[in-house]
């Protein structure tokens, strides 16, 4: 077998580092209502990990709370992903969505 075979994940990495370099892409951490999370713990995910105001992280987590989503940080996919995995790791539920530009 040859040492150049990668794992899914290293393929993972790769395909998507690619792709940007090759797209031009905005991405946003969309985070979900659900009933397991109180506003207390949200607000303070979202001030620890986005370092948000107080009135910033109440707003969204209205938001969240009556919309069912909200979108709470845009950027670039690798400057949103170790953020979007705090959140996880923390119990919210969240993902990265990203839009190709037109």
């Amino acid at each position: 077998m040859s040492q150049n075979i990668l794992n899914n994940k290293e393929l993972e990495e790769v395909l998507l580092a690619e792709m940007e370099t090759t797209t031009s892409s905005k991405s946003e951490i969309i985070v979900f209502n659900d009933d397991y999370n109180t506003f207390d713990w949200v607000i303070q995910c979202f001030m620890e990990i986005f370092n948000h105001t107080l009135d910033q992280s109440e707003q969204l987590s209205l938001l969240i709370h009556y919309k069912g989503k909200a979108s709470v940080k845009s950027g670039s996919f690798e400057s949103l992903k170790p953020m979007k995995d705090a959140l996880v790791e923390r119990g919210l539920s969240a993902v990265i969505e990203t839009y190709k530009d037109a």
